[in-house]
């Protein structure tokens, strides 16, 4: 048995998947239920969507109000500020709505406050230093919802204040001139935009036209904000891809070459190349060289910037590398303290980075994770927590919210800072929490299965139908299919040899598959076995050929194991894994074997406490085929591997037929002696037989008293009392190694592995009747 590293959600009901025997099942069509799209209009406006599609901004609330007051403030001169973020999200939207301005012809700035000296969002300080230096009118994008502070000091002050935003609503709202968001507007089909996408319906309603030169920009903030790629969050990014792919602004053309991103652009571009590069510079320094950068109409300075923000993320990877094993260290250390929900803290720690830290200990310990920063000096913590999909992280810190002296964000990712006193009392309060409200399964990565598939139903176009549904993100997954078949050619690949790759074969059709961060698992799967697959189907072009392949993002294997290394010598290069593992190794015999497992001697097992274990190594044969089958039903193992030979034992494959003891009867009747020292090699050429089958034989009769022995001479006995092979304790002992040998040894694969679930399921099913 090999466990999923996932707990798997077939999403699509069981009728759906009968239907799917038919293998002309329309893949589209099932994976566009399983979004809840049916009808034809919403099917056509999915697969195609249009810009006109698209709601009108003025459905949004305060955009009427923020028109006339920017329209105001351009007539009289007055400057304004944009107040971004220094995300993805905010630096895009920033960059929109100053472009929006500076064409209107305003006097305009924009400001992004810096992460390490200010914190999230906008703050009193910042208001203050904006009104001195002439300011009298602040829009904030992509931040501001919660920022009841400032804006009391920007209305103290005299000082007019524009929100928008899109993260969660708490429960006041600031005060502010007006506020633009889309869940405070009852009117507004859409809610969930990101905040470039509430920058641009400003954009939009201040421009009087459709800006389509902005739409670059919204799918960057759009993908690498991880909102809902649904409605018009998804006409925006697709268009938003083409209109990236053809970029004509210097410092994306810049950004795509760092990143090496050529040709059509995708959303996994944005997620792993353009976004993260974009996000490092707000989170190790400041983010105005990312806002630069997006602004800029000098090639060469876009160039200059792009390189060093490809810099600035190589730095960030690195950082992040190494408060990731820190933290590891701490988790390994405290898991009683953090059993349900994550909160590690240290000093020194770059608060910039730990929400992909939070985000790396909730992928390896699959649940939520808070990391922290501690700053003694000012008495707080700052940092940032990600959570599981069955844990809502911001509505468990909303119940508590008189601890933190800062807190927001949504379900799954929250920004704080607490009194550094506060953080052992967070942690047992947000573990209480989560205690309380999941279960042991929740804890498992949730992986979604939208389709069961067969091989031979899978060809290259499959994969262009599939696309159909991109771009794919949040709301609109990328589709995983669940396949089986044999595992063959398995390998490691990579440079640590960390990968594996194998063919996965259903009758007679075949699938390349890779496995990314499986590589140690290649000794785990028997080539014999059906492998469950779930993963992901793209094309895989090598060398100007192009092919069908499964990037693999988990497997299981139901059922018991056989790891067949009888006669191997390399048994011990095939079970290292076993090391981390509950296992048995066990010798029935008395000789040396070298391992650095640990060996059980068999006549030292307790037989009455003997441990259930998942992993039974067998090194030697037992004595009798019994001894191993009572073992077996009181272990009841899911995985067993044979690393036994031969060496130093009787092979009785050539065990006696009763025809050949009556052939050596009547040849002792003919020759009345046999000397066996002189004469074994001719009677062995003569018969064929090896010599220790000779000697059985005249052991067993030597037992039953039909012969003596004198000198290695053997001859018949005067008077010889009829009697049974089987009477001859000698041929029953040899019988049993027989036996012994043909069940555990010369069995091919398959009756190994059937005698091995037979002994292991019928005391299963013993137990069942018995009631226990």
């Amino acid at each position: 048995m090999l466990a999923s590293q996932m707990k798997w959600n077939f999403t699509y009901m069981e009728d759906d998947r009968k239907d799917q025997v038919d293998s002309e099942v329309n893949i589209v069509k099932q994976l566009l239920k399983n979004r809840g799209i049916t009808g034809t209009k919403e099917t056509n406006q999915f697969l195609n969507p249009q810009l006109t599609d698209l709601h009108q901004p003025h459905l949004l609330n305060g955009l009427v109000e923020s028109k006339q007051r920017i329209e105001l403030a351009i007539d009289e001169g007055e400057s304004i500020l944009v107040f971004g973020d220094y995300d993805a999200d905010g630096v895009t939207a920033t960059t929109i709505l100053v472009e929006t301005l500076n064409e209107l012809g305003a006097m305009c700035d924009y400001y992004i406050p810096n992460r390490f000296t200010e914190g999230y969002g906008p703050n009193p300080e910042a208001f203050r230093q904006a009104k001195n230096q002439g300011f009298s009118l602040v829009i904030t994008v992509d931040t501001g919802i919660a920022a009841f502070e400032a804006a009391d000091t920007a209305k103290e002050i005299g000082l007019d204040l524009i929100i928008t935003d899109h993260h969660e609503i708490q429960e006041e709202l600031p005060t502010a001139y007006a506020i633009i968001h889309p869940k405070l507007s009852e009117n507004y089909p859409f809610k969930d935009l990101a905040g470039v996408g509430v920058a641009f319906k400003l954009a939009e309603y201040l421009l009087g036209y459709f800006p389509t030169q902005f739409l670059d920009l919204v799918a960057i903030g759009t993908i690498a904000d991880l909102v809902p790629l649904l409605s018009e969050n998804r006409i925006l990014t697709k268009y938003g891809l083409d209109s990236l792919t053809n970029t004509d602004r210097p410092g994306l053309r810049a950004l795509k070459e760092v990143a090496s991103i050529k040709g059509e652009v995708d959303e996994q571009d944005i997620g792993f190349g353009i976004g993260p590069r974009l996000n490092a510079a707000g989170r190790l320094e400041t983010a105005y060289p990312a806002v630069q950068l997006l602004l800029t109409r000098d090639p060469e300075e876009a160039q200059a910037l792009a390189t060093e923000i490809n810099l600035i993320n190589q730095e960030r990877q690195e950082i992040v590398s190494e408060i990731v094993d820190e933290a590891i260290e701490m988790v390994n250390q405290t898991q009683d303290i953090n059993h349900s929900v994550i909160i590690v803290a240290k000093e020194g720690w770059n608060e910039g980075v730990l929400g992909i830290v939070a985000s790396r200990l909730v992928r390896i310990y699959q649940r939520p994770a808070i990391c922290l920063a501690l700053k003694p000096e000012d008495q707080i913590a700052k940092g940032s927590g990600r959570s599981i999909a069955a844990f809502d992280l911001f509505d468990s810190g909303m119940k508590i919210q008189d601890q933190f002296i800062r807190f927001g964000g949504h379900a799954q990712a929250i920004g704080l800072t607490i009194e550094l006193d506060k953080v052992d009392e967070l942690r047992t309060l947000l573990n209480n929490d989560a205690a309380n409200q999941l279960a042991p399964e929740d804890f498992k990565e949730q992986l979604n299965i939208e389709l069961s598939l067969d091989i031979d139903q899978l060809t290259l176009s499959t994969v262009n139908e599939i696309n159909q549904l991109a771009p794919f993100g949040m709301g609109n997954p990328r589709p995983y299919f669940y396949l089986k078949g044999h595992p063959q050619e398995l390998k490691q690949i990579g440079a640590k040899n960390n990968h594996l790759k194998f063919t996965l074969a259903q009758d007679d059709q075949k699938l390349s598959a890779i496995a990314f961060g499986y590589g140690d698992y290649s000794s785990r799967i028997s080539p014999h076995d059906q492998l469950e697959v779930v993963g992901e189907l793209q094309i895989n072009e090598w060398n100007g050929t192009r092919s069908l392949q499964l990037l693999v993002k988990d497997f299981q294997v139901q059922g018991y194991q056989l790891f067949d290394y009888r006669g191997s010598k390399f048994w011990h290069n095939q079970i290292q894994h076993l090391f981390d593992q509950e296992y048995l190794c066990l010798q029935f015999q008395n000789h040396p074997i070298e391992s650095e497992l640990e060996i059980t001697q068999f006549d030292q097992l307790d037989q009455n406490q003997i441990p259930e274990v998942t992993d039974l190594v067998l090194l030697d044969l037992p004595k009798d085929l019994k001894q191993l089958s009572q073992l077996l039903s009181k272990i009841k193992p899911k995985n067993l591997y044979a690393c036994y030979n031969l060496a130093g034992q009787k092979d009785w494959t050539a065990f006696p037929t009763r025809d050949d003891f009556k052939w050596f009867y009547g040849f002792l009747i003919k020759r009345k002696a046999y000397n066996h020292k002189l004469e074994q090699k001719q009677v062995a050429g003569h018969t064929g037989w090896r010599v220790e089958k000779i000697e059985f034989i005249i052991n067993v009769f030597y037992e039953l008293k039909f012969v003596k022995i004198d000198n290695e001479v053997v001859s018949l006995n005067d008077s010889v009392e009829k009697r049974q092979l089987t009477d001859s304790t000698y041929y029953q002992q040899g019988l049993k190694q027989k036996e012994l040998q043909e069940v555990l040894y010369y069995s091919n694969y398959q009756q190994l592995k059937s005698w091995f679930i037979s002994q292991v399921e019928d005391r299963v099913k013993e137990e069942e009747v018995n009631g226990l």
